[in-house]
């Protein structure tokens, strides 16, 4: 049984192919082309956190490709009115494949170690996958390639930041993080990156002039995230010195283009001169969310 709970379950080859494949429907799609891939299909989307790209690409994905969606939310028990091990069993016989956007990565890892039909992480709090997987598409789609690329993160090392720090050392690329000490990964994902890609061209600094230089993509994301309300004072007096404005974004080449997953603070981790800006491709990037799902769906399901 293949899940897809972070990108070291793709090899590099097979998220390739996810690629070509989603590319591949990325075009039909333009040209009014939809075929019924996964007629009779069902996707479960179990959510514990509030979505919009997430729940809309993924159903709409599903619904290009022929196939249903059921949305489950906290009315179906999930860890309250029955073990998490009868729950799995029970709901993977439903269904074909789950999507399970959770508070705790071991939540959708327990779901999997049970499940009889695949599982896929929409979102946790240590990975966001899909989200890594629509980055690079759209890097992909701006430059033509990816190894070589660097691609430079400025601010807080959350979930985004290793699910895009593992994609590139799987494709090839350079990764730069600028953060403050205390908001840098953690010296277990240092040692899991290691483990994995010992030869990969990781670059930390508390400086985010020096991490966007000569990078293909600057990307951001939001200093306090969902469950870490508590602390938003503090992240924001550590990180206010990582925004991505006009200044930061100079020091980069001006190929480089601007990545952001949504939905952004504007004015706080970013500016809208930078975000609504020549150079921006959010729009793009969230577009593709639903494009590279769709070929994870498709190449996952056809197996």
């Amino acid at each position: 049984m293949r899940h897809v709970l972070t990108l070291l379950d793709l090899s590099p080859d097979e998220i390739e192919a996810v690629f070509a494949l989603s590319a591949s429907l990325k075009r039909d799609l333009a040209r009014g082309i939809r075929q019924p891939r996964l007629a009779g299909h069902v996707q479960a989307l179990l959510f514990e956190k509030p979505s919009l790209r997430t729940r809309v690409s993924f159903e709409t994905a599903f619904a290009h490709l022929g196939g249903t969606t059921m949305f489950l939310g906290s009315d179906v028990g999930w860890g309250h009115r029955e073990s998490a091990a009868d729950f799995a069993r029970v709901l993977t016989q439903y269904v074909d494949v789950v999507v399970c956007r959770a508070n705790c990565h071991q939540r959708v890892e327990e779901l999997a170690r049970h499940a009889t039909c695949p599982v896929i992480n929409g979102l946790t709090d240590r990975y966001h996958p899909c989200q890594a997987l629509a980055d690079l598409f759209t890097l992909l789609e701006v430059h033509g390639r990816l190894a070589g690329l660097k691609l430079a993160y400025v601010g807080d090392a959350n979930n985004v930041a290793r699910s895009l720090a593992v994609a590139c050392a799987r494709l090839g690329l350079q990764f730069a993080i600028a953060a403050p000490a205390r908001y840098q990964f953690d010296t277990g994902f240092l040692k899991l990156l290691d483990e994995h890609h010992p030869q990969f061209d990781l670059q930390v600094t508390t400086d985010p002039r020096e991490a966007v230089r000569e990078a293909d993509g600057v990307y951001t994301d939001v200093w306090v995230s969902m469950g870490q309300e508590s602390e938003r004072a503090a992240r924001v007096q550590s990180l206010s010195a990582y925004q991505v404005n006009r200044e930061l974004l100079a020091c980069a080449p001006q190929r480089a283009r601007f990545l952001h997953c949504l939905p952004a603070c504007r004015g706080q981790e970013v500016t809208d001169e930078v975000i609504d800006g020549p150079q921006s491709v959010v729009v793009a990037q969230a577009a593709n969310r639903m494009h590279v799902q769709k070929g994870l769906l498709a190449w996952l399901l056809a197996r």
